[in-house]
């Protein structure tokens, strides 16, 4: 069977492996401030700079991520590497652009034992704080663009309730399901004609290996996590990685329930991981490195980082794959528009329940500690603060808290 045409806009240069790690890696040292931040970055280094494809091209392929579980920014920066040097420029892409904050979250990870003292303790403390601020950014924005109308409103609050009397992944995932449902059953989706076309070297049967793979992971994995603790780790990094819908923040719920709830990783040390990857430049789903290297039991260390990073990138990458020949099909039906704004407007209320536990139980434990958080969720909201600063002055606050007792 034929291979799908490659779509480049009016550019339409082909390029090497080499050419596409260099721009990748130059965007995975500079791309601060979230999904939304990077596609920005990627529209300016690859489509106004380096005239990899055109705008209407770049927008398609955003739509396509954006609609898909899985991080947006790097299943835009995979495919745009295959688009640009075949599979092995979308390898090349995704190794550069997410190397970077692995590598510095993996070396948090192995110094945070080491760090002890009033100033160490104080700013790890700033870190579980500055956490409260960044979810609580996130659901103030994915809140307005996600629950538009009453009805969006209402699947939300029902996913907090849902999550107050089940928590846990299954409640998640029940939660994302039923707001599916809801979605479906109030048909507020609209058929959309298909504006170009998005297409990468995917054909037909290669699309379905990889939806078979992905839900054949999905199934046999915790079949056999008993196997083995590496099969344990891939298990569940995998089922976090294939649940998220909405954002990169969405993230931070479900390895929550994966690894704090299981008992590998204790809320302080979630906790302050997850404030240090607001600080660095990259995907927000190389927190997994973070906490790969921390597991306990094992495999942990540079082994459990590299097991954690590679299973919860791998179902986007996989779902990304196995809808691209079909998407200008899929994209345009209502049904299909209506069952994702029910799910996504689940999914602010999965983050929503998050805000409150564990992050903000966890790390909130008297007024100071509310104002600092406060402080910074008005930096960033109002002031626009890059985040990576309020990360930096959050950590200085921990200290100055911590000296005052």
């Amino acid at each position: 069977m034929a291979n799908q045409g490659v779509g480049f806009g009016e550019q339409g240069a082909r390029g090497n492996a080499v050419e596409v790690f260099a721009a990748f890696l130059k965007l995975g040292l500079t791309s601060f401030g979230g999904p939304i931040a990077h596609l920005g970055y990627f529209r300016e280094e690859l489509v106004v700079r380096r005239r990899w494809l055109d705008d209407h091209a770049y927008v398609d392929l955003v739509a396509l991520c954006q609609f898909l579980p899985g991080p947006t920014s790097s299943q835009v920066g995979f495919a745009l590497g295959m688009m640009r040097a075949g599979w092995l420029g979308a390898f090349a892409a995704f190794l550069a652009f997410t190397l970077p904050s692995a590598l510095i979250l993996l070396a948090f990870a192995l110094a945070a034992p080491a760090i002890g003292g009033p100033v160490g303790t104080g700013a790890l403390h700033g870190l579980k704080i500055v956490a409260v601020a960044i979810v609580a950014q996130a659901v103030w924005g994915m809140a307005s663009n996600l629950c538009p109308d009453r009805e969006r409103a209402a699947i939300a609050v029902a996913a907090v309730v849902l999550l107050a009397f089940a928590p846990g992944g299954l409640g998640m995932l029940a939660a994302i399901a039923l707001g599916a449902v809801a979605g479906l059953a109030l048909g507020r989706g609209e058929a959309k004609p298909t504006g170009g076309h998005v297409a990468v070297p995917v054909s037909r049967w290669m699309a379905g290996g990889a939806m078979f793979v992905f839900f054949a992971l999905l199934v046999l994995l915790p079949l056999l996590a008993g196997q083995s603790p590496a099969l344990a780790v891939v298990d569940r990094f995998y089922r976090a990685g294939a649940l998220v819908f909405g954002g990169g923040h969405v993230v931070l719920p479900l390895l929550d329930a994966e690894v704090v709830q299981g008992g590998w990783v204790t809320h302080d040390a979630f906790l302050a991981g997850y404030g240090a990857a607001q600080a660095v430049p990259g995907p927000l789903f190389t927190f997994a490195a973070y906490l790969g290297a921390i597991l306990a039991p094992g495999p942990n260390g540079v082994a459990g980082a590299g097991l954690a990073l590679l299973a919860i990138f791998l179902p986007g990458f996989l779902v990304l794959v196995g809808v691209l020949p079909f998407w200008d099909r899929f994209r345009s039906g209502s049904a299909a528009q209506s069952l994702m704004r029910g799910a996504n407007a689940a999914v602010v209320g999965v983050l929503g329940a998050a805000l409150y536990s564990p992050v903000f139980t966890g790390a909130i434990a008297g007024p100071r500690d509310f104002a600092l958080a406060l402080a910074g969720f008005v930096a960033l909201t109002v002031g626009k603060a890059p985040p990576w600063l309020v990360v930096v002055l959050s950590a200085a606050g921990g200290v100055g808290l911590m000296r005052l007792g």
